[in-house]
Order: structure tokens, then C-alpha cells, then sequence
């Protein structure tokens, strides 16, 4: 009799076995990755159905971890799966197994990735954007039954007009898929890789991305009138066009980052884009800004409304509108420095690239290049902060930008 609980395999094998794929009989095996992870499988047959090529149903289903199924367990649930095979039941649709639904690997994947992030932001956006796409069509399934047809049902919809986002959507499902099949909840091919592969989905054409900037020339006039507001957002515009750092790096800026004596803000690794520290020089304008700021003693340079609690996002975009300086963000005064460093100043570019905390060169000249060129970029600073502080006298100087 075929239905039977022994087998090949002992106790002491599947605690020893090497990589490969171990036979117990009676369609059980014993998986062992390279990395040393056991897990189960059972292939059944499934009575009276067919596969694509009209021949007899073979599908292999797993059964769990080694370390916590015991190799009795894996017999008896191997026992459960072929009679219900020869039944003409096809176990993937089988409710009674104890088999986690997709959200529940996914919350788990979160938790256990949440100290490899760099931030808090990053790690409820990798799980935001599976509750908003995934969870409500997918989520409650039992993850093994989970195929391609499911997959395109979250990236179909929003594949051509949400491409970006369906793209990192398609990431984090192939990688909640990848882990239930390390944990013995999977097995086979992951669908979000066949579909890649098989150009399932019509290609887009990725729209580059640009940031509407401010010309150069108009930046003293605008910064004259940026400097009659009062508002806490003026103050973080203000510092923002003179620093040409990103929003959110600024918006976070606390008064332990600065070094008033060495004339430094020294923003932290974990705060910047590239994952590393970033050392950016004062000139006499940005303490102009900061120093009337100490007075509050909050924890953030550029408290919002909240106690101790930054401005929000869209504060100093807000205020552009208000101001009716339209078709501009705020990210875009970064390329307005950019474009004035290279036509006005005309500094070397690693030199204004280092000013934006942008990498610069290939990885090996980037590992010789240890220098962040800090006084020529301080050198630099000034002279921006000069020139974009011009209009304020209503005088712009084309001389500004020599010492």
C-alpha cells in the first residue's frame, strides 16, 4: 500500500543530510538548500486531472521547516495530501492546512526586515504600498496558492499609470513570495520572476523625472522678497536655496548636527540619500537665518507647528505658491545651484557635485577619492550665498563671484 507513515529518511539524516533533494518514499522529500535551511515537499498526483500537455497532475506542495516539523509530522501531512490527491482533490485549495495567507508573511517580512532600513519612513511605504495594492485582492489567500494570475491582479490595474509604483509593487510581492518559499510555504518557480521573465506585462517607457527649477538669474530678486516673510517656512526656504540640500534633509535638522565653532552642519548618514555623512559649510547668510532660531529651543531648527516637531513637507512648496512663483519646486532650487556653479562660478564638477552630495565617479575612484573637498566647497558656498543675498540691496553684482 502506497499510503503508508514510514520511510527512508531517520531522525539523525534529516538533522545531517547535505544539500539536495532527499527521498523519504511515497512522494515526501527532504529540501536542503546551500544555506543549511531543511524544509519539506510532497509531490502528488492528482487523480483525474490533467496539467497543460493533458498529463496527469503533478504538483508539489510544501509542508514546512524541518525544524519545526517533525519528520513523523511530515509523514502524516504527506499522508492528509495524497489521499486527498486521490480523491481528485487538488490540496492547493485545501482551507484546513495550516498554511499563513499572504499579509501574514508580509507583516512578518516587515517586521523582521525593520532594522535594515534606514529609516522609519522607508519601512511603512515598503508595507504601505502592499496594503494599498496587495492586501485587498491577494491578501487573505494562503501564500502557496498564490500564481501568477493572482500577482497580475495587484499589477495589472496600475502597470502603465502608476508605473513606478507598480514596479516596486512587483519587488516587494516577488520578496514576501521568496521568504514563505525559504520557510517550507512554497515551492516552485515565483510568479513575479515568470512574469518578468515571459514579458507578461507590455513594456512602459519610464518618464524622466525633472524637478522644476528656478533660472539662476531670477534667484536674487526672489530671495530679496523670500526675505521679508516671516514665517518659519521663509526661514527653511531661505536656508534650503543657500544650501542647496534636499527638503527633508533640511526639514530634520537638528541644532545637535550643527558645529557653530568649526562653521559646519554635519548631517548624519542615516538622514542622507547617499548613506553617508555629509558635511555642509556655513557662510554668514545661513547664520544670519539660524541664530534668531535658538531663542525657541526646540529639538528641530525649523519647528512646524507641533512642540518639537519639524514643518511638514509641503510647507516651503506651500509658501512658493503663496508667493505665485509658479512651475517651480522646491527640490529645483538643487539645479538652479548646480547650473549657476557650472555657468557663473565655473568651479571643477566634482566640486559642485560634492556641494549636492552626489557621487561622483565610478566605485573605485570614489573609494580613492577619500576627500569631501570641503574648503573648496566652502570657497564655493560663499560665493553662492553672495550672490543669491545680491538682490537685497537691489544691486546684482556680476562680480559677486570673485573674492
Amino acid at each position: 500500500m502506497d499510503l503508508a507513515l514510514s520511510g527512508k529518511l531517520t531522525k539523525k539524516l534529516v538533522e545531517t543530510l547535505g544539500a539536495g533533494r532527499h527521498g523519504d518514499g511515497n512522494g515526501l522529500y527532504l529540501v536542503v538548500d546551500p544555506s543549511g535551511a531543511r524544509r519539506w515537499i510532497v509531490r502528488v498526483v492528482v487523480k483525474g486531472q490533467k496539467n497543460r500537455r493533458g498529463g496527469p497532475l503533478r504538483t508539489d506542495f510544501g509542508l514546512g521547516s524541518a525544524e519545526l516539523v517533525t519528520l513523523p509530522q511530515a509523514r502524516e501531512r504527506a499522508l492528509e495530501y495524497r489521499r486527498m490527491a486521490k480523491q481528485g482533490l487538488n490540496p492547493r485549495y485545501d482551507a484546513t492546512r495550516e498554511i499563513p495567507n499572504f499579509e501574514e508573511v508580509a507583516q512578518q517580512v516587515h517586521i523582521e526586515r525593520l532594522p535594515t532600513w534606514k529609516n522609519a519612513k522607508h519601512g511603512a511605504q515598503w508595507i504601505n504600498t502592499l496594503r494599498d495594492y496587495a492586501f485587498p485582492k491577494i491578501g487573505r489567500m494562503p501564500v502557496d496558492s498564490i500564481g501568477q494570475p493572482e500577482v497580475l491582479m495587484c499589477l495589472s490595474p496600475i502597470w502603465t499609470e502608476k508605473h513606478e509604483t507598480a514596479r516596486r509593487l512587483a519587488q516587494r510581492i516577488k520578496i514576501v513570495l521568496d521568504v514563505a518559499r525559504s520557510k517550507g510555504f512554497r515551492s516552485g518557480e515565483n510568479p513575479v520572476t515568470a512574469i518578468k521573465e515571459g514579458q507578461v506585462l507590455p513594456k512602459v517607457k519610464a518618464k524622466p523625472k525633472h524637478h522644476e527649477a528656478m533660472r539662476w538669474q531670477d534667484v536674487p530678486a526672489f530671495y530679496a522678497a523670500l526675505k521679508r516673510k516671516k514665517a518659519m517656512s521663509a526661514n527653511a526656504l531661505m536656508f534650503t536655496c543657500l544650501t542647496g540640500s534636499r527638503t527633508g534633509e533640511v526639514l530634520g535638522l537638528r541644532w545637535a548636527e550643527l558645529d557653530f565653532d568649526q562653521r559646519l552642519w554635519i548631517c548624519p548618514a542615516e538622514r542622507m540619500k547617499t548613506g553617508e555623512e555629509h558635511r555642509v559649510p556655513l557662510t554668514d547668510e545661513m547664520f544670519a537665518i539660524l541664530e534668531p532660531l535658538k531663542a525657541l529651543q526646540s529639538d528641530y531648527v525649523f519647528e512646524g507647528q507641533k512642540r518639537h516637531q519639524p514643518l511638514s513637507n509641503m510647507s516651503m512648496l506651500m509658501l512658493l505658491r503663496r508667493m505665485q512663483v509658479e512651475g517651480v519646486t522646491v527640490h529645483g532650487f538643487r539645479s538652479t545651484f548646480r547650473d549657476w556653479a557650472a555657468e557663473v562660478a565655473n568651479v571643477p564638477r566634482e566640486v559642485a557635485e560634492k556641494s549636492l552630495a552626489h557621487s561622483v565617479g565610478s566605485e573605485v575612484e570614489r573609494a580613492y577619492a577619500r576627500s569631501d573637498l570641503l574648503e573648496k566647497r566652502r570657497d564655493l558656498m560663499r560665493l553662492w550665498s553672495r550672490y543669491v543675498t545680491s538682490g537685497i540691496s537691489g544691486e546684482q553684482s556680476n562680480a559677486s563671484t570673485t573674492e
